[in-house]
């Protein structure tokens, strides 16, 4: 099972395709449920006598989370699934050709051996069957060859759309839960529980830009202050804009 995955991988290189949908779209995710939090944030500041329930902010962040989900992987497959389309005419093309040019040097080596045939004054049906069962048996095994080619391809191709597709819905519900996992904890939510759930987004998003860094071998710092910019940028702005 490991060494048809190493082989898949080695065709579509489907593991920093992965990769890359999971960090997007888990930051994806967690700045989306940021925005939720942040209009019931502004809605404690403006009305601190009135308490928020938890299961008010639960519900709406396991609904945007699970909407998330189901657009991630449904949107995703059905893109994989266009370019595997795309892909697999592409190759049934390469084939095509490639069998065509097998055919016309079939041809030539069977006139060649006529010609030298005539030249030699041996009788054509003699010698030719051996030789000609000779050539149809290297074709029959080169197209058995591209055949096993091909489906490979299509089974690498097929694998790969599933698996991103999985992981392009799962990253961003990932990313949506566990910024609300603190208000999972109490009944009425307070400003030490929306200050613990921004914690949280923060430490997540210092691992995220850590873990970039490392793949993409550039400065770790880089990476963090890059991707925490838009969750500061996400916060002004919605306290700007909700707040006045």
């Amino acid at each position: 099972m490991l060494k048809k995955l190493k082989i898949y991988n080695e065709i579509t290189g489907y593991t920093p395709i992965a990769r890359r949908y999971f960090v997007n779209n888990f930051y994806d995710g967690m700045l989306t449920i940021l925005g939720i939090l942040l209009g019931f944030f502004v809605f404690l500041l403006r009305n601190p006598n009135q308490p928020i329930l938890s299961s008010y902010i639960i519900l709406t962040g396991l609904g945007t989370s699970i909407s998330m989900l189901i657009s991630g992987s449904s949107g995703s497959y059905l893109s994989e699934k266009a370019e595997q389309k795309k892909g697999k005419k592409e190759l049934e093309r390469a084939m095509g050709l490639l069998n065509n040019k097998n055919e016309g040097l079939i041809e030539e080596i069977k006139d060649e051996e006529k010609e030298i045939q005539k030249a030699m004054v041996i009788p054509i049906n003699n010698l030719p069957k051996e030789k000609k069962k000779k050539l149809s048996r290297k074709k029959r095994e080169k197209t058995e060859k591209l055949k096993k080619i091909k489906t490979l391809h299509e089974k690498a191709e097929r694998f790969t759309g599933i698996i991103v597709s999985i992981v392009n819905g799962v990253s961003p519900f990932l990313g949506g839960v566990v910024a609300i996992i603190p208000f999972f904890l109490v009944e009425e939510a307070g400003l030490s529980t929306f200050i613990a759930s921004f914690i949280i987004i923060f430490v997540c998003i210092i691992f995220l830009g850590t873990f970039l860094g490392i793949i993409s071998e550039e400065s770790i710092p880089k990476n963090i202050i890059q991707m925490l910019a838009a969750f500061t940028i996400t916060i002004i702005i919605t306290i700007v804009i909700l707040g006045a």
